[in-house]
């Protein structure tokens, strides 16, 4: 049935009667959101810019080119030079706007690791935050659904993932996991129809979520939980084995700097070795068999 009524004014159209306004303005809209923003670098400055964007420094002014592209150098009004670097994964950990402590690039880097998180992958995630996993996710190909408890967060992390050019990969949805377990589980949420290859969880309430991993997640998909304390661990781990996941195991990420001088080398004791325990576990690929014979 079409609803137009005839007697109301004809939609507005350009000049020759095409929709050339509106067809310009969707010119627009896409030159705008190819403008992804770029880093200008010197030794140990960073500033992330928009092509066509006007710093003062008090290295001169940067005025960056509408057509600004990475590798090109910048000067500023002071012949002070700047290298345009493309963003990439660690970048955006550095550059994002940040709501909280985000998940640091080498605990990301595990989990993409033990996930084997790629192209075409659907993947659940619980604990937006700053989204800095989220948008890494969906750099690596995957569709990705994120929950975010908090309004105010889940604003500043969809402004991140339009930073990050995932925008059209990453929905943030405002609100609780577990109040849209049981739609996520049944399919009836569109977005969990075909299951979730991979469920990556950031949250208080993970063993919650991987109790019912089973019906979340498609036959040999994962579950990846990023759990600060090690009691929250062992009780995710058990609740995922309770829900018939298979292969789980717990790992603690530590990793430690090293520096290098005229008396030796050592271990850095500036950064924090310790961040977090990674629970994983993998919904089997097929109901148990069991012998009848």
């Amino acid at each position: 049935m079409n609803d137009t009524d005839p007697t109301a004014d004809p939609s507005p159209t350009g000049a020759d009667g095409t929709g050339a306004d509106s067809a310009d303005a969707e010119a627009t809209d896409a030159a705008e959101a190819d403008r992804s923003p770029v880093l200008l670098v010197r030794e140990n400055r960073e500033y992330l810019l928009q092509p066509g964007e006007r710093l003062e420094t008090d290295l001169g002014i940067l005025r960056v080119p509408d057509d600004v592209q990475p590798g090109d150098t910048v000067a500023t009004h002071l012949d002070t030079e700047f290298v345009v670097r493309r963003l990439r994964g660690p970048d955006l950990f550095h550059h994002f706007e940040r709501t909280g402590a985000p998940m640091v690039p080498r605990d990301i880097g595990l989990v993409l690791g033990e996930t084997g998180v790629g192209a075409g992958d659907r993947v659940l995630d619980a604990g937006t935050g700053t989204g800095v996993l989220a948008a890494y996710l969906a750099r690596a190909g995957a569709e990705v659904l994120t929950y975010e408890q908090d309004p105010e967060f889940a604003d500043v992390a969809r402004e991140n993932m339009a930073m990050a050019g995932v925008a059209d990969a990453v929905t943030v949805r405002t609100g609780d996991v577990t109040d849209d377990l049981d739609a996520l589980a049944d399919g009836s949420d569109d977005a969990a129809a075909a299951g979730f290859d991979v469920v990556t969880l950031d949250t208080a309430d993970a063993p919650t979520v991987a109790a019912r991993a089973d019906e979340l997640l498609v036959p040999g998909g994962y579950l990846a939980m990023y759990v600060p304390f090690v009691e929250g661990s062992r009780e995710a781990a058990l609740a995922a084995e309770d829900a018939g996941l298979v292969d789980v195991t717990t790992h603690e990420t530590i990793q430690r700097e090293f520096t290098f001088g005229e008396r030796g080398s050592r271990p850095d004791t500036a950064p924090v070795g310790h961040t977090g325990f990674l629970t994983v576990a993998r919904a089997p690929d097929a109901p148990t068999l069991v012998d009848e014979g």
